[in-house]
């Protein structure tokens, strides 16, 4: 009986330790990815740069306000709120 237990427990390690093994060079590359986007912002001078390094063009409060008016009359903020705070 005990050798069974201690056998259960072996393969059980074993199969972790594989399972991290596989892991582990996905979150170095992960790693390195996040280090090359951070490279990214610190060359654009301090400002944020888009993940395609597109220009994003700065909108007014207007427009912001707007495009939120919009959002609520189409029924877009009904439809995230019910997704989104569904489960508070």
């Amino acid at each position: 009986m005990k050798i069974a237990i201690q056998a259960a427990i072996a393969a059980t390690l074993l199969v972790s330790a594989l399972a991290h093994a596989q892991s582990a060079p996905q979150a170095a590359n992960q790693a390195g990815v996040a280090a090359q986007t951070a490279n990214q912002v610190k060359t654009a001078g301090g400002a944020w740069v888009p993940p395609y390094g597109q220009p994003v063009a700065q909108k007014t409060r207007a427009q912001v306000y707007q495009e939120l008016i919009q959002a609520e009359n189409d029924g877009q903020l009904a439809y995230l709120d019910s997704v989104v705070y569904a489960h508070s």
